[in-house]
């Protein structure tokens, strides 16, 4: 059982940054691939970045490239730096875990329980 926790999300103005954490409870972290997610009020569960299990690898949203950061270090944790905010951005982040980088939510086995981006205009 893996449980996961982000935190780091807030209210922020369009065109700042935020970075958000994701800490991993397991000692077997370096077995999975992590991702971050998105749910905008209404809408479905987007893919934003997912990062290999050996950090060598990341991918991303087109909507994000560029603004968007995914990293991971050994402490079992995951981050997502967001530069350049837009408030098409504001939604939950959601963390998750698998064992595969993916697009598809649901390759991924567990999942946290998200930290709220507010970007204002």
């Amino acid at each position: 059982q893996v449980q996961l926790v982000e935190s780091g999300g807030g209210l922020v103005q369009a065109g700042d940054s935020l970075k958000l954490s994701c800490e991993a409870s397991t000692r077997t972290f370096g077995s999975y691939a992590m991702g971050w997610f998105r749910q905008a009020p209404g809408k479905g569960r987007d893919f934003v970045a997912t990062i290999h299990r050996n950090g060598d690898s990341t991918y991303y949203a087109d909507s994000v490239k560029g603004r968007f950061t995914i990293s991971r270090d050994d402490a079992k944790n995951t981050y997502l730096q967001m530069n350049r905010l837009k408030p098409e951005d504001t939604a939950v982040y959601y963390c998750a875990a698998g064992p595969f980088t993916d697009y598809d939510p649901s390759t991924y086995d567990y999942w946290g329980r998200g930290t709220q981006v507010t970007v204002s205009s």
